[in-house]
């Protein structure tokens, strides 16, 4: 079980981490340009920017602390914060009423659920 959670703990910072990069590093204007990305209308620059801090910072926290040895117990709480932002992505495609994005979310929201819940409980460091 200790491979697996590293296995999705490693996609899920791969995908926060490009997720997260591509927020903090293009301009609002060149987001909402992508048809993926509308639901940027709905927020401010900084706003976009504090999305992109959390999912790169929650990436981070899913590998280094147990890699490094260092504060460990850092890796489910940055699962369960990284579990949080999806929730709030599927709830703001359900307002726009994007519904394609949604399993994408969903899945992305068990698998982080998942490394919280694990790593909080029965395969922790």
């Amino acid at each position: 079980m200790n491979v697996f959670l590293w296995i999705v703990a490693g996609v899920l910072a791969a995908f926060f981490l490009a997720a997260g990069a591509n927020k903090l590093l293009q301009s609002k204007a060149k987001l909402a340009e992508n048809p993926a990305m509308k639901w940027t209308d709905d927020f401010s620059a900084g706003t976009l920017k504090l999305i992109g801090a959390a999912e790169v910072l929650g990436a981070i926290g899913l590998i280094l602390p147990a890699l490094l040895d260092i504060a460990p117990v850092l890796v489910p709480l940055a699962a369960t914060g990284l579990a949080v932002i999806m929730i709030g992505a599927i709830i703001t495609h359900v307002r726009r009423k994007e519904y394609q994005p949604l399993a994408i979310n969903t899945v992305v929201l068990v698998l982080s659920a998942l490394v919280a819940i694990f790593r909080f409980g029965p395969n922790s460091f």
